[in-house]
């Protein structure tokens, strides 16, 4: 009997020995797993993308139940453009949390990126319902609303942001871009104002400021604006592209060109900067290149109405008047009109036309 018991106990006591292993090896994986994720996300913030996906990578292996680490790989690998890799970790990471307020926040921006507005929309509003009190869900809210063409609803979200917080420069700059696009420009400048007060390295501040000072024919200090834009944020594409837009308001052609030619080789996909750089060709009377960026910008964006005018001019320029007369129908319809010598231009023309017509 004696000897069984002794057995028994030695069982139990081996028994104890392996769970306590198994605890130690899984509690060393968990420390191991955040010791990875930690790191990562220092080498994140020092701008060591690839250091950093490596140590989330180890992250997950030592714990594929880590919703933080496979969110925080996400947005490592959409900096580094892999959208599909980053979409398919925020996916994970909302999957194993489906409570997890970041990744909501991280895949809408991912969406937004994408041009997916409706699913930013549910994911940013998904995280003002798991929590309201979070400005970074109104705020990117409202720039989806923005894209989508809802400017009262985005006024009404960023209105909320600052509620919020006042100290949040983000949200005061946001809130002079959405001003700016409802044509409020006065408010825009004060709302700009509020931002670089909060945080003077706010790059979207200064170009916002800048084009809310364009709009009020401050264009000197719109292109300080830019200046200081540019110099903080010197690869956004559209900060350029506005700068150029200012001086080809100066009349300054050649630096007008400089830096749309700079924003585009930056981002070809900029509508904008082709038009504008249309008419910095015709400016210096090379109509054939100024057609072709208009044609390039309506073909990325078929709704700029100041395009089809502009495009118009130049077919005037040529005395091509029935090209001119479609693309001015067309600059109308979107709401666009002539400026008063394009327009004596083309009574002039058609009126000629009539003349020659007449036996």
């Amino acid at each position: 009997m004696l000897s069984q018991g002794i057995s028994r106990s030695l069982i139990l006591l081996l028994f104890l020995v392996a769970a306590a292993a198994t605890v130690q090896s899984q509690n060393s994986r968990e420390t191991s797993a955040v010791s990875y994720l930690e790191r990562g996300t220092s080498w994140m913030k020092k701008g060591e993308i690839d250091r950093a996906i490596a140590d989330y990578d180890l992250a997950i292996a030592f714990d594929s139940q880590s919703a933080v680490a496979r969110s925080n790989r996400g947005v490592a690998r959409q900096s580094k453009g892999d959208l599909a890799g980053a979409l398919e970790d925020f996916n994970k990471a909302i999957k194993l949390n489906p409570h997890y307020f970041d990744a909501y926040i991280n895949r809408g921006k991912l969406h937004s990126d994408l041009g997916e507005s409706e699913a930013a929309l549910n994911d940013f509003t998904q995280a003002i319902a798991i929590n309201s009190g979070d400005t970074r869900a109104y705020n990117n809210r409202s720039a989806a609303r923005q894209r989508a063409g809802d400017l009262n609803g985005a006024l009404s979200d960023v209105n909320m942001a600052i509620k919020l917080d006042r100290r949040n420069a983000e949200a005061w700059s946001n809130r002079c871009g959405l001003r700016y696009r409802r044509g409020e420009y006065t408010e825009a400048l004060a709302d700009c104002d509020s931002a670089l007060k909060l945080d003077a390295r706010n790059a979207y501040a200064w170009n916002n400021r800048g084009l809310a000072r364009q709009e009020t024919g401050d264009v000197d200090g719109a292109i300080v604006d830019y200046n200081r834009a540019i110099a903080l944020a010197p690869r956004q594409a559209d900060f350029n592209g506005n700068r150029g837009r200012a001086w080809l308001a100066k009349g300054a052609v050649e630096r007008a060109l400089d830096d749309l030619n700079q924003a585009l080789a930056l981002d070809p996909g900029l509508a904008e900067a082709w038009s504008h750089r249309g008419v910095v060709w015709f400016a210096k009377q090379e109509f054939r290149r100024a057609i072709a960026d208009f044609n390039q910008a309506l073909k990325l964006n078929p709704r700029l109405a100041d395009t089809y005018c502009s495009r118009a001019v130049t077919w005037l320029a040529q005395g091509k008047l029935a090209e001119a007369e479609t693309d001015v129908d067309r600059c109308r319809e979107l709401g666009g009109e002539l400026k008063p010598k394009a327009e004596a231009l083309l009574r002039e023309m058609k009126a000629r036309l009539v003349r020659m017509t007449i036996p």
